[in-house]
């Protein structure tokens, strides 16, 4: 089930591509992931993808789409990078999470986030700025058993996810509501 390029090359076993979303290391790995989605998630359903004038009584569709379509584009590039490395594999849902919270730092710039042990919030545009940062600078340095590169895609596949679904459903008029309802925050 792990994301395994080198197997996805040789033997074509695409379903990894999806499978490694669904296992984690540890419970600390899983709750870790489940708690950011939980509070992102929980704001990005109720506003963004209920919210009438874009997605109708469709939001949760969409949702589930973002969330499952960002499992497997999120490590694409890592199995470009990493197809020929037989030790390279991964684990874990953090790609399609930081496609939730990109998403959700789309539609509220402003929202109050935090960043891992530092004790008050910090805006979203803010946190993505450092979170991209760090999440660079992490994957250049290589190392750990982290997969930096998949929270990159997945925070730009979110913030595009977003913008293009909102074309594509509601035409342009969706994307003036998307527009109107950035600009209201400020």
């Amino acid at each position: 089930m792990l994301f395994w390029p080198v197997e996805i090359d040789r033997r074509k076993q695409y379903y990894r591509f999806f499978t490694y979303g669904l296992i984690h290391a540890d419970w600390i790995h899983l709750l870790f992931n489940m708690m950011a989605l939980y509070s992102i998630g929980l704001y990005l359903e109720s506003y963004l993808f209920t919210y009438p004038h874009i997605f109708g009584d469709k939001g949760k569709y969409f949702y589930l789409a973002l969330y499952l379509s960002a499992i497997i584009v999120s490590p694409i590039p890592d199995y470009f990078k990493h197809r020929k490395n037989y030790a390279y594999r991964a684990l874990g849902a953090s790609g399609a999470v930081s496609a939730v919270v990109f998403a959700g730092i789309l539609i509220k710039p402003d929202m109050g986030l935090y960043f891992m042990f530092i004790p008050f919030e910090i805006p979203g545009y803010i946190f993505g700025v450092i979170f991209l940062a760090l999440s660079a600078f992490l994957a250049r340095k290589g190392g750990g058993n982290i997969g930096h590169g998949a929270h990159i895609t997945g925070a730009i596949y979110g913030l595009l996810f977003t913008i293009v679904a909102t074309k594509l459903y509601s035409g342009f008029n969706a994307i003036e509501n998307l527009i109107d309802i950035i600009s209201r925050r400020y």
